[in-house]
Order: structure tokens, then sequence, then C-alpha cells
């Protein structure tokens, strides 16, 4: 059997653009096949080398964009438009792995129509890419090949996604506000303490008399910043890494995640994203057809929080034994009484998925209405907390002037 070789092209599309790419083939005559099948002219057609020097392509793992979830909502909503016009999967496949921005998404759609040519179905072929393709994307492309109706999982694959890219569009713009004043209050806070407070201290030497006790924990912290300092950054820098390796290990999510939803400020805006993100991911996957005890694990995984994700898993005990959905949610107190009162209704009513998109869409709008009163509330708080903080520090910095004054007097 042939090795499979890569092969770089230079070709002319159907609508006279020039278009380059590579694709793997046993020989040119099957690549220039692939070209035909792709209905791209090709115009030249050569084995694919790394090169040397300064024509070698640099591809340097941690520098690459990876593959978020804009990404997958882009190439879902292109996939679904390219499908509705008639064109076949490969052809769609092969023009989604040229025109996509992100490399490592494209170097994967090429995998996927290599392995789709070959006679893999998509969802199967997605399922070995499980680093870059979601388990909700797979499970709700399987059930629409299964049932025939491909073209529209795709479209609810893309207005799913693009719906949670919003949403985290409003998230991140609630928070970004706050920790920016944070990590600057935190900076001027150092920066008082390297080369302020120093200052100030040979002043008081020169003085002479029992500094304030304010003033003496703050000169205390300034001489101790040599090894606190790096001390401190030692700890955020050992934190940030142990965090990106344990932020999902189950013992980690059961103690932050109950924390997050119990935050005064924040609790509320945490919950009602949770409570969308589960309702929209439900009702996708039961409008595709996926089973419902398949929907409810798969939902779990992808709610983004731990307590729901238990909720949930009580939810299957309980369809698996022959009751209802609402019932266990009615016992969490992550549920609020309208939505477990709304999921009865759907159960009863058999709109179930009508239902969830209902309360899906009213917890956008509520996301989007606390993230804007939050930030009205927040530019205030945060104003009070650095005046509070370098305020303070001023303060006691002053107070031994103040006492000389005093003395003077």
């Amino acid at each position: 059997m042939a090795a499979v070789k890569e092969y770089a092209y230079t070709g002319r599309n159907t609508e006279g653009k020039v278009v380059k790419g590579k694709l793997d083939g046993a020989s040119e005559s099957a690549v220039l096949a692939k070209l035909r099948a792709m209905q791209v002219a090709p115009i030249t057609v050569n084995e694919a080398t790394g090169g040397t020097g300064l024509n070698m392509e640099l591809n340097i793992a941690f520098l690459e964009k990876q593959v978020g979830l804009k990404d997958l909502s882009i190439m879902a909503r292109q996939m679904a438009t390219m499908t509705s016009s008639g064109l076949s999967l490969i052809r769609c496949l092969s023009i989604l792995a040229e025109q996509t921005e992100n490399k490592i998404l494209a170097k994967t759609l090429e995998t996927v129509r290599t392995e789709v040519e070959s006679g893999l179905s998509l969802s199967d072929s997605m399922a070995r890419q499980s680093k870059i393709f979601p388990p909700l994307m797979v499970n709700l492309i399987r059930a629409g090949e299964t049932g025939g109706f491909l073209e529209g999982t795709l479209e609810s694959i893309a207005k799913n996604y693009e719906k949670d890219v919003k949403l985290r569009a409003t998230i991140k713009s609630a928070l970004t506000y706050p920790v920016a004043v944070l990590v600057l209050a935190f900076v001027a806070v150092i920066g008082m303490l390297i080369f302020v407070v120093p200052v100030f201290q040979s002043m008081f030497d020169g003085l002479g008399g029992e500094l304030p006790l304010p003033t003496k924990f703050l000169v205390i912290i300034s001489q101790n910043m040599v090894w606190m300092g790096p001390l401190l950054l030692v700890i955020i820098v050992s934190f940030t890494f142990w965090w990106r390796k344990n932020k999902f290990n189950p013992k980690v999510l059961a103690v932050v995640d109950p924390l997050k939803l119990k935050l005064p400020v924040f609790g509320a805006l945490f919950t009602k994203v949770a409570i969308a993100r589960f309702t929209r991911n439900f009702g996708t996957m039961i409008g595709a057809g996926v089973p419902i005890l398949q929907s409810l694990a798969i939902v779990g995984e992808t709610s983004g929080n731990y307590v729901i994700e238990q909720a949930l898993v009580k939810v299957a005990e309980s369809v698996r034994a022959g009751k209802s959905i609402s019932g266990p949610l009615s016992q969490e107190a992550v549920f609020p009484n309208m939505v477990t009162q709304m999921i009865s209704v759907g159960e009863d009513s058999g709109s179930l998925q009508t239902m969830l998109e209902k309360i899906a869409d009213f917890y956008d709008d509520e996301v989007e209405s606390t993230a804007e009163q939050l930030t009205a509330l927040i530019e205030p708080l945060m104003i009070a907390v650095i005046g509070v903080v370098i305020g303070g520090m001023i303060v006691a910095l002053y107070l031994p002037i103040f006492s000389i004054f005093d003395q003077i007097k």
C-alpha cells in the first residue's frame, strides 16, 4: 500500500478565485482527483516539504490560538449555510478547512474531511477529535445524521453556540472593570510600599520620636517587601498553574462552584448564567432527538457548574425510574420555582423543548440586565475600595507629621 504524502496545491475554484491549500494523497494523481471532486481546477500540485531556514514554517503550539466557542459557532453557521445550499459534506469540510482562520481548527477539519471521505460518519470522526469538538456538538450531529436532518441540527448548534458566545461576552464585560481596577489598585499599593514608604521612613528616622501604630505597620511591610514580593509572585504563579490543571477536578468544583453561587454581588449572575446554559443545551438536545438520559448526562457536563451537574444526576435517576424531571429539580435550591414549574408544565403538555427555550431566553435577558446593574453598582464600590486602601496608606504616612506639629505647638 502506497504511503500517504502531503501535497501543496494552487487552483481556481468555481467562482474563479485562486485558492491554495494542502491535501493528503497516495500520489499526485490521487490529489488531482480530490481537487476535481472539490470542483477546484488545479494549477500546480507539488509534494509539501517542511523547508529549511527562513522558509521553514514555525508551528509553536502554545502561541497558536486555541479553538474557542466562537470558532465552533462560526464553523457550524457556515456549515449549515453550505449544506442548505446543496453542497456535499466533503465539499463543505474542504471549504471550511481552507477558509478557517484558526490553524488548529483548520487542520482538524482537514483530518475530519479525510476520514469522512474514507467512509467514516461526520459524528464519529468528530468524536475522535474530543479535544476540539465538545460532546454536545458531537451528539447533536449524530442525532441529525440518524434522523436525516443534519442541516437543521447544524442550524441549532450554530444558534446555541452564538447565544452562548453572547452570554460569555456579557459576563466578561461585567467582570472586566472590577478585575482591572483591583489589579491597578494592587500594583499601586505595591509601588507605594516599594518606592514611597522608604522615603518617608528615612525622613521619620531623622525626626526621631515614636511612630504611630498604623505607620509602624506600613513600615514593617515595606521593609519586608524584599522577600514578601518574590514570595507573593511565586504564590500567584503557582496558584495559576495549579488552577489551570485542577479547575475541572470534581473535588475542586464541589468546593468552588457552590461558593460561586453564594457570592454577595456576583452569585445571582452566576446562577442565572448556569440556568440559561442548562436549559438552552437541554432544549437543543431534546429538539434534535437525542435520548433524554443521554441528553441529561451531556448537559450536566456542559452546564459549567457542579451544583447543577449533581442535580441532573438525580434527575437522570428519577427519569430512569419512570418519574418526572421537575420533581428532583424542585428540591434543589439553585432552581427557582418558575423554572421547575415551567418544566413541569412542559412535561405534562408535551412541549418540554418549547418551555426550556423560553426559560433560556428569559434568563439570557436576565443575565444581560443583571450585568448592566452590576456594572453600575461596582463602579462606585471600586472607587470606595481604592479610596479606603490608598487613602489609608497616605493617612498612615502623614500621621507622624501631624504628631510632630502637635509637639511643636
